[in-house]
């Protein structure tokens, strides 16, 4: 029998986070707290004193997705003032997080021991391209540059072709998610001791993990994975087949799923060929197996190969475009947006946290939309006791915005 019991307030909700973070993968990281009830302040300077975002304007898609559920905060931490406004924020945080180089965080008072002297409890998390120290770490790095340095540019396209990216910044939210579950951990090891840490990863060290089994096959045995397209770089069959009516991908690594794809494809015949009769041989001759298996998905329309494969344990499914992927049954059961209602451009489909817990089940829209840089400069100062005469004189100096 199923539990009920009112709504809790939400699991972050005691925790304050300052985003001073810039292009992606800060902005996920928070994203992450931010969805869970964190209360979140974006620190950006003035708009006359800002270098202009990578994503693009803030009410464009990417940054409403990015920054929604946040408040912003227009100020020059250059400036004395601005560095008092800061010194107050962080007493009353718990996170901060960043992803300036190192001299930068020096000069604007951010690092993690100048941070302590002004909250002993502190949490820092920081993010950069290679790490926080070593040969490279002053470059700058984006995503486009870790895909290659990592490696999974040379794993990923059809063979022979050049190294091809990730059609997504792959390293920028893989290292978003990473530094928001390191954060997660820091606030649990603090619950139990008391004490604030550092908490940092790089894009590099991110795409490094994120390699996963084609890492390890280099580490365990000095195997260097290459291109092998749309099929499983050490198992078969899996990959992507032709229907007579566009692709599908279908997996049949395990000896069960292998004997259901063939008595499925009507080629019962094909379980007795000595070339196919282990997985070991199966992979051997993948290529010859991978055409006679197009050959025969393509006598079959989309539809028609994922209503017989599933049923009988052979996993398959469509390949879509994104359009496609978001209007499929399965996605919209799942309701996998939520409503941001925004003062100008009303309201706005947003992608949801993926993460689902029975005791707080995703609100029906978000808290706030992708907020306006200095949306809530005043409100914010007014919470940390600034007057309104002395928001008005930080306004002409232009201090804040």
């Amino acid at each position: 029998m199923a539990c009920t019991v009112d709504t809790p307030p939400a699991p972050l909700s005691r925790y304050t986070v300052l985003d001073l973070s810039i292009a992606r993968a800060g902005p996920v990281a928070v994203r992450l707290l931010s969805d869970w009830g964190a209360r979140v302040i974006r620190i950006e300077p003035p708009p006359k004193k800002d270098r202009g975002s990578v994503t693009g304007k803030r009410r464009a898609p990417d940054e409403q997705n990015m920054h929604r559920n946040k408040r912003s905060l227009c100020v020059d931490l250059k400036t004395p003032t601005g560095a008092e406004v800061l010194r107050r924020l962080v007493m009353q945080s718990d996170v901060v997080v960043e992803n300036f180089r190192s001299v930068v965080k020096r000069r604007l008072g951010l690092d993690y021991e100048q941070l302590c002297q002004v909250k002993p409890d502190i949490i820092l998390a920081s993010i950069s391209g290679f790490g926080q120290s070593g040969p490279y770490s002053e470059r700058p790095g984006v995503d486009q540059i870790m895909q290659g340095m990592s490696g999974l540019m040379s794993v990923t396209g059809e063979p022979g072709t050049k190294p091809t990216r990730v059609g997504i910044a792959i390293s920028d939210t893989s290292a978003g998610m990473f530094l928001g579950q390191g954060i997660l951990l820091a606030l649990l090891h603090r619950t139990n001791t008391g004490r604030g840490q550092w908490v940092h990863t790089s894009l590099l060290e991110s795409m490094l993990n994120k390699l996963d089994f084609q890492a390890a096959r280099y580490t365990a045995r000095g195997e260097v994975a290459v291109q092998e397209g749309n099929f499983h770089p050490t198992l078969a069959p899996m990959g992507t087949y032709d229907a007579n009516n566009g692709m599908v991908n279908l997996s049949a690594s395990t000896e069960r799923m292998w004997q259901n794809l063939c008595q499925a494809l009507g080629a019962p015949h094909m379980m007795q060929r000595r070339e196919y009769l282990d997985r070991t041989a199966r992979f051997e001759n993948r290529h010859q197996l991978n055409a006679e298996i197009n050959t025969l998905t393509s006598g079959f329309t989309v539809e028609e190969l994922v209503a017989r494969l599933n049923p009988v344990g052979v996993p398959c499914g469509p390949v879509y475009d994104i359009g496609q992927a978001f209007e499929d049954p399965q996605t919209r059961h799942l309701r996998m947006t939520r409503t941001a209602r925004h003062a100008v451009m009303g309201d706005m489909e947003l992608v949801r946290s993926p993460i689902n817990l029975s005791a707080f089940p995703h609100p029906e829209h978000f808290q706030y939309a992708g907020p306006d840089p200095g949306e809530h400069s005043a409100e914010l100062l007014r919470e940390l006791g600034y007057g309104d005469d002395e928001i008005d004189r930080m306004k002409a100096e232009e201090v804040v915005a």
